[in-house]
């Protein structure tokens, strides 16, 4: 199995799951997360694929989310709008973020990776 692995090195979550991964021979290619910002296009595709409502995309407890005020503001917004916010600076989206061929995962919580691992 391989997949893309979306995240910021600095991030102790990030860290573990990538860890996580490794221990278990999952093979991934590394993106980093504010050096390529995911696309609209791609964050489009990752939203639908992982099941989730957009605003599990936001690193709500992230600086920027909280410098903008975003927590009243991206309830009202549009998708289009909200996809558009994630994909003009990386560190809005939480992360890690592992893309498979048929999801995506968005955090990182062990239970998920091991129904991953275990396929």
């Amino acid at each position: 199995m391989k997949a893309l692995f979306v995240e910021y090195p600095k991030c102790t979550t990030c860290k573990k799951a990538l860890k996580y991964l490794k221990d278990h021979n999952v093979e991934v290619t590394e993106r980093h997360i504010v050096e390529e910002v995911p696309t609209e296009a791609e964050l489009k595709e990752w939203i639908q694929k992982s099941g989730l409502e957009i605003k599990k995309f936001f690193n709500t407890s992230g600086q920027v989310y909280k410098e903008m005020g975003l927590k009243d503001k991206v309830k009202d917004m549009t998708m289009e709008e909200a996809i558009s916010l994630l994909a003009s600076n990386g560190m809005l989206i939480k992360r890690p973020i592992l893309v498979l061929e048929d999801r995506v995962l968005v955090g990182f919580k062990e239970e998920q990776y091991e129904a991953i691992v275990k396929k």
